[in-house]
């Protein structure tokens, strides 16, 4: 078991992940063969569940991505449930402190490292100590979301925890955490600071920084930044943006007709 994104940061580069809000295998088999380096499930917000999840997994297994998952909170039963189900790294949300940092590695690490309880179901053979279960603690990635004024205030006793793989930024939760419009492209000097701070934190640490965006270029910008986990927003959205585009186009060009 290898997780291409270690490989991708162990090669000095960065990965660029899409992000699955539509509850469909179908969908995430097209996704998965566009060329990006890992895929997302997203339990949080999206409107997928476990069992779409699983499928979402199963349509992309062909395809050279890793599947990551968004949990939708901080706790053992899920952490433990989606990586039993195949997911190669947890994105968790609203991580504020050492402690829920903390917490976090525990629920996602077999012991010595942690708490988790032993039945990956897909992920290795169930109730059996095999290879997964010998690798596991090293290859799958926990990333806890920098999202609040809280998360930044604590930034640095977050990172310190051992068994992160890095983290990722709620750009659209963090401006709001801080009484701003939100928005994924953040253009103001105050976000890029955090930014800055963030990455060269991670940096020091040897840690990956991820990030949601709105669009591909800030997508881009953000690795120049020293972002190493791009999100380039969502199927849901790139669908919409795509679709919008086509249709705009044709009533400019149908000579008002349409």
């Amino acid at each position: 078991m290898a997780n291409k994104l270690r490989q991708i940061w162990a090669a000095g580069k960065a990965a660029v992940n899409a992000w699955l809000a539509i509850p469909s295998g179908f969908s995430a088999e097209v996704i998965a063969r566009c060329g990006f380096d890992s895929v997302t499930v997203d339990l949080q917000h999206g409107v997928q569940d476990y069992l779409s999840m699983v499928q979402c997994f199963q349509a992309m297994q062909a395809h050279p991505v890793t599947p990551l998952v968004r949990v939708p909170w901080n706790e053992p039963g899920i952490v433990g449930k989606v990586l039993d189900g195949g997911a190669m790294g947890v994105i968790c949300p609203m991580v504020n402190s050492r402690r829920e940092a903390e917490a976090l590695v525990q629920y996602a690490k077999y012991p010595p490292r942690g708490s988790r309880s032993n039945g990956p179901v897909r992920a290795g053979m169930y109730g059996v100590a095999g290879s997964y279960q010998t690798t596991a603690n090293d290859e799958t990635l926990v990333l806890p979301m920098i999202e609040t004024r809280e998360a930044v205030e604590n930034m640095d006793d977050i990172l310190d925890v051992p068994g992160l793989a890095g983290v990722y930024v709620g750009p659209t939760d963090l401006a709001f955490s801080y009484g701003r419009t939100p928005s994924f492209d953040h253009e103001d000097a105050f976000f890029l600071d955090i930014y800055a701070r963030l990455i060269a934190a991670c940096t020091k640490r040897g840690l990956y920084a991820g990030i949601h965006t709105g669009s591909a270029a800030y997508a881009a910008r953000a690795i120049g930044m020293g972002f190493r986990l791009t999100t380039i927003m969502s199927d849901s959205g790139l669908m919409a943006t795509a679709a919008k585009a086509a249709v705009a186009q044709v009533r400019r060009e149908a000579g008002g007709f349409a």
